[in-house]
């Protein structure tokens, strides 16, 4: 494994472990016994870690690699 496919790899495990957040984000919204003040703090924690999530994503995917027509890799 080279080292541009460890790092995906672990940006990879990240995001999956940054969606898990988000899941319990969502779950902890969804309490009825929640107060205003504690839904409006988990939202804003929750959206900040969205933010860092598309974030995450859009690095990806400009270090993904298409085969272009001559057999080359080019970075997408």
């Amino acid at each position: 494994m080279d080292r541009q496919e460890k790092q995906a790899l672990e940006q990879e495990m990240k995001l999956e472990d940054a969606f898990e957040r988000l899941e319990e984000t969502v779950a902890s919204l969804e309490q009825e016994e929640l107060s205003l003040e504690e839904s409006f703090q988990i939202y804003k924690n929750g959206m900040e870690l969205l933010k860092k999530c598309n974030e995450a994503i859009d690095q990806v995917e400009k270090k993904v690699l298409i085969l272009n027509g001559n057999g080359e890799t080019d970075e997408f």
